[in-house]
Formats: C-alpha cells, sequence, structure tokens
C-alpha cells in the first residue's frame, strides 16, 4: 500500500486540539488524507492550529463529510477502531497486525483508519460501515487512550510495514567473535592478570569465569576482541615499566641485582 492510499477519518471529533494532534500524528509518519465527520464548530480555530503547527495544511486541505458512509465512498477497506467487543470480538486486530493486514493491500486500494468521538467512540452504526476492527491493549485501569496518541501508535505500525519507512532501517547484524578468538582473548586476560596480581594464582579461574559469563553473552565482535587484547596489551607494557623501575623486583633499569 502507498501511504498516500491511507485515509484517516475522525468521526464527530469534540475538541480542536485533539484534532490539530492528530494532523500532526499524521504528519509525522508521512500520511496526510483526512476526513472529519461533523466535526465540532471550532475545528480550525487557533487552538487546532496551535497543536497541528507545520501540518495545519492536512487540516485545510481535509474533506468535510455529514456522515461517514459519505466519507466512505470511495474506500475500499475501513478499519474501525473501537474497544467495543461484543459481536465483533473475533475480528478484532491489533495495531500491529492490523498494519500487517494495510500492508499486504494493491498499491491502488484505499483504506481508511476510522476513529470515533473522544468520549464515546465509535457508535455501532459506524462499526457495521467498517470492514476491519482494531483495538490498542491497553491496561485495565486506564484504558481510554487520547485520540491523538492512539493515532499515533496506529500510524507508527503501519510506517514501519510501508514505504513511509523506507529511508530507515534496522543496524545490520553484527558478526560475532569466533571460539578461538574468544578463548586467545581469555587466555590473554588470564595471564595479564595474573601478572598484576589481580588473580589469585591458586584459583586463577575463579574470577576469570565471571569474565567470561560478562563477555560471553555481550556478543562481541573481533573488532571489540582485538580492543580488549589492546588493552591488556597496554596493561602488559605498564606492567613492564613498572617492574624494571621498582627495586622490589630485584633490579632498577641500568644496574643488575
Amino acid at each position: 500500500m502507498k501511504p498516500e492510499n491511507l485515509i484517516v477519518i475522525l468521526v464527530r471529533p469534540q475538541g480542536p486540539i485533539n484534532i490539530g494532534s492528530c494532523c500532526r500524528a499524521m504528519m509525522n509518519f508521512g500520511f496526510k488524507e483526512l476526513r472529519l465527520v461533523a466535526p465540532c464548530k471550532s475545528f480550525k480555530g487557533l487552538q487546532a492550529k496551535k497543536m497541528a503547527l507545520g501540518a495545519f495544511p492536512i487540516l485545510e486541505t481535509a474533506g468535510i463529510f455529514p456522515d461517514l458512509a459519505s466519507a466512505l465512498h470511495d474506500v475500499n477497506s475501513a478499519f474501525g477502531t473501537t474497544r467495543r467487543f461484543g459481536k465483533y470480538r473475533k475480528n478484532f486486530f491489533t495495531p500491529a497486525t492490523a498494519a500487517a493486514r494495510i500492508a499486504e493491500t494493491e498499491d491502488q486500494t484505499r483504506c481508511a483508519l476510522v476513529m470515533g468521538p473522544e468520549d464515546t467512540g465509535l457508535e455501532t452504526k459506524d462499526l457495521d460501515l467498517c470492514q476491519h476492527f482494531i483495538t490498542i491493549p491497553t491496561h485495565d485501569d486506564y484504558s481510554s487512550m487520547n485520540l491523538s496518541h492512539a493515532l499515533s501508535v496506529l500510524l507508527y505500525e503501519i510506517s514501519l510495514k510501508t514505504d513511509a519507512v523506507r529511508n530507515f532501517s534496522d543496524p545490520s547484524p553484527k558478526k560475532i567473535a569466533t571460539g578461538q578468538e574468544m578463548e586467545s582473548m581469555f587466555a590473554h586476560m588470564r595471564k595479564t592478570l595474573l601478572d598484576i596480581d589481580y588473580l589469585d594464582p591458586q584459583n586463577p579461574d575463579h574470577l576469570l569465569r565471571a569474565f567470561r559469563r560478562i563477555f560471553g553473552t555481550a556478543g562481541l565482535t573481533s573488532r571489540d576482541v582485538r580492543i580488549i587484547r589492546g588493552l591488556m596489551s597496554r596493561i602488559d607494557w605498564t606492567e613492564d615499566e613498572r617492574r624494571k623501575h621498582d627495586p622490589a623486583f630485584g633490579h632498577i633499569r641500568g644496574n643488575t641485582p
């Protein structure tokens, strides 16, 4: 699905602040077509403009409709958002599964996210006009979400699965160091830490096992191993220099014991 084929429909939105915030959420994720069904009188007022900021053009070009049926006149697939379970219980999508379904649609298919009034949500007569239903799993102690927040969750999930996120990608999996590289590092670490009296010479592996757990679960790369071995080599050099200058080791630079 192309981002331009997703329409956001707000049914009887009650406050200009939420309408402006929804415009901003749409612009954040690259969706630009907004339709309003019987909005409040001040839907283009100063409060809406302040909340929309740079996304106010979305509101200026929004389509205004008297009822949901007319707003859906050219929509192929409508996804109604609701927490009214009842007879729709078996047909619910989560935001992620709805996003996957929307992403699978053909490029020419026009889909709509339909969201109801802030206080009551979509009525049954509105849900009857939708083919699919989405609910956002929220905590039972406070299940109701702000309109723009709920829209942001939905658009975020959709953007992850459509062209809207094409300029972003997850980091490439890093190549983990081989067992031989890790064992060479641990051997080097063992020798170095014994030389500086950090490990108990009677039982050096006791503490070394802790390092094995720490580094073994860290997913070190070959470069990480080289950095750690570089640190051990620097400690080796520093310890050699200390021994050359410390009489306790039996000699001083330039003298023999």
